[in-house]
């Protein structure tokens, strides 16, 4: 039987449980499920929880490891859930000698991490596109977020293994690759010559020639390099979507949160990435209900929507995480967060449909995920009126209409 893997959260989880299938697989592992938890939320982990219960139930005869952020975060708590057979630490899981007929490494103290495992990976199952780990690990302390005692201190994965990886993965058939980590924006403090993340991506796509579209991951609007700014405008390659990581709009929240921009510097990053490349559009990750918040301040998050013209959001309503300065403030009613959460989601679904319709009669290069749907470069959900392509090629689609998941197209 061959490896099975449950994945949650964040685009690094996916790299990494890739990474686990490959170690697995060579060390023999057999009949296995890994699942790869999350801590972003509660919810999160009550699926992760819900998943093995399951599968312990329907699937007797698989061992389950339990890996990542949650798992990381409360190891005992994971191991004694039914049919958990190890529990595997983040600072581990990508090691080969975590894997195999008795391994039973201990799970470490991941503040003490003082580097990334980095594992080839050649392919992502069912995935047109191929994801790039570059850096792990955070050394900022947000009020709300527990992931740095899920995945410790910030370290850089070094420029020549991101592009061997790169390689591979151009060399294998993937046209289009995501760089990820936990605070990409951080990137290369703790190399030799601290190199930023915009040198890292200018060497990159200068060593990777063949490499037609490439993607970044989250960013801090406050923290972009002059290097990055820089391809920003002049690089084809890099696409025209940027996703930040805002998680509110007004000042006195983002203060409370510990965050390190104000409302003032995420409209001032979105005027100067609008000069810079006028076809550039924006996802933002945003938090409904933190603890303290008024409805005035709820309305400052709602209204930046439209100031500065985000097309994408991903919302959550806040989510109390366990010895976290946040969850002793004083806290919203759960009801109201998801209700401030349902209106943050509606603003986003009119500007998304208001980008849409903006699109019609475009043409799009369109990277096809299944045989009828892909993507644009500006990261739109497109499917085709009527016909096939073949997954992960790239073709060029008229948009002719919009539909409620995005815009339909046909072939230009």
């Amino acid at each position: 039987m061959s490896i099975e893997l449950l994945t949650f959260g964040c685009r690094l989880n996916t790299y990494e449980s890739e990474a686990m299938r490959d170690l697995a697989g060579k060390a023999g592992e057999r009949d296995v499920l890994v699942v790869n938890t999350c801590a972003v939320t509660a919810e999160a982990e009550r699926q992760a929880r819900q998943a093995i219960r399951r599968a312990a139930r329907e699937r007797p005869d698989l061992r389950i490891i339990v890996t990542g952020c949650a798992a990381q975060i409360a190891p005992a708590a994971w191991g004694a859930l039914p049919g958990v057979a190890r529990v595997i630490g983040n600072a581990d899981k990508l090691k080969p000698e975590a894997w195999g007929a008795g391994a039973a490494l201990p799970v470490t103290d991941i503040m003490t991490a003082r580097e990334t495992a980095a594992h080839l990976v050649t392919e992502f199952a069912g995935r047109a596109r191929a994801f790039v780990q570059v850096q792990q690990g955070c050394d900022h302390r947000c009020t709300f977020c527990v992931i740095p005692f899920g995945r410790g201190p910030s370290r850089s994965v070094p420029i020549g293994a991101i592009v061997e990886q790169a390689r591979a993965l151009v060399a294998n058939g993937y046209r289009e690759l995501v760089l990820t980590g936990v605070d990409i924006t951080s990137y290369g403090a703790d190399l030799p010559g601290q190199p930023s993340l915009g040198q890292m991506v200018r060497r990159l796509l200068a060593l990777v020639p063949e490499l037609g579209r490439l993607r970044l991951s989250s960013l801090d609007p406050v923290e972009v390099d002059a290097d990055l700014w820089a391809l920003i405008e002049s690089e084809a390659r890099l696409l025209p979507h940027l996703h930040l990581s805002l998680q509110h709009g007004h000042d006195l929240i983002l203060k409370r949160m510990k965050r390190r921009h104000s409302r003032a510097d995420a409209l001032a990053f979105a005027r100067r990435a609008r000069a810079t490349r006028p076809d550039i559009v924006f996802g933002a990750d945003l938090i409904a209900g933190f603890p303290t918040e008024t409805e005035a301040e709820a309305a400052a998050t709602l209204s930046l929507i439209e100031e500065m013209g985000l097309t994408f959001l991903h919302v959550f309503p806040y989510s109390a995480r366990p010895d976290t300065p946040a969850a002793r403030m004083p806290q919203v009613p759960a009801p109201e967060r998801r209700a401030r959460a349902a209106t943050l989601r509606a603003a986003g679904e009119a500007a998304a449909a208001r980008f849409y319709r903006s699109r019609l009669g475009a043409e799009e290069d369109v990277l096809f995920e299944r045989p009828d749907r892909g993507h644009t470069a500006h990261f739109a959900p497109i499917r085709l009126a009527a016909g096939e392509a073949v997954p992960g090629t790239l073709q060029r689609l008229r948009v002719i209409g919009v539909a409620a998941h995005g815009l339909l197209a046909e072939a230009a």
